[in-house]
């Protein structure tokens, strides 16, 4: 349809999850009146993305079918001030969450539209009324890493079949945190456990991407300052 002077590939996000950026990161060196094309396979992007362009005085010039993706193309405007306000937004978003106390020894979470109830804070009995912090902390942990290892693939285009992680932790003495022995730390000793991934492309591949996620995840890199984390690659063929 259009002959792009750059092209810019955004995966499955959609434009409330981070695509935005990658555009305005991918516009940036272009020329007021240059043509980027845009790649993707989230469906929502067909409506969202034309309002935005409006917004921001960019010209939507359309739509094409592509390789298993839709390619959009968007002429650049002059007017840069409302892309720059939503990178700095993003540079400085905090995420908040309430907790309130319910009864017995458990509290209802309220995240943005979600809400979720927790239990004991170690809670290590094979069959729980609510997850405990530490489930919740290993769950943060495996969903940071297992849909941004499924965002790195979506965004360079790798074709990943499936993707699992298993993880384990354990505390140095949760003796200590029930107030049953006066010596000893609470904290988590260490987490192991398996990432593993079906796809057909390459051992190298499939590694670098790995890497490249732990590289970028919140979660992990926070974590891995203070605790032991030994998360082995298995792929899958």
């Amino acid at each position: 349809m259009h002959k792009a002077n750059a092209i810019c590939d955004g995966g499955d996000l959609d434009c409330g999850s981070g695509l935005l950026l990658i555009i305005k990161k991918s516009m940036d060196p272009l020329l007021n009146g240059q043509i980027l094309e845009v790649r993707s396979r989230e469906r929502s992007v067909v409506e969202d993305l034309p309002a935005w362009c409006r917004m921001v005085e960019h010209e939507f010039l359309g739509s094409e079918p592509g390789d298993n993706t839709m390619r959009y193309f968007i002429r650049k405007g002059s007017n840069q001030a409302e892309l720059e306000m939503d990178l700095q937004a993003a540079k400085g978003y905090e995420w908040s969450v309430r907790a309130r106390g319910e009864k017995d020894l458990t509290v209802k979470i309220h995240s943005r539209n979600h809400t979720f109830i927790a239990g004991q804070p170690a809670d290590f009995s094979p069959k729980v009324n609510a997850p405990s912090a530490i489930d919740y902390l290993l769950a943060s942990l495996a969903s940071c890493l297992t849909v941004g290892y499924k965002a790195q693939a979506s965004r360079k285009n790798i074709e990943i079949d499936n993707v699992e992680l298993s993880l384990k932790g354990g505390l140095e003495n949760v003796l200590f945190h029930m107030a049953l022995e006066e010596e000893g730390s609470p904290k988590i000793k260490r987490i192991v456990g398996t990432f593993y991934v079906s796809s057909p492309e390459s051992e190298h591949v499939l590694e670098e991407l790995w890497n490249n996620t732990l590289v970028r995840s919140p979660v992990y890199q926070t974590l891995n300052q203070l605790i032991m984390i030994d998360i082995k690659l298995s792929i899958v063929f």
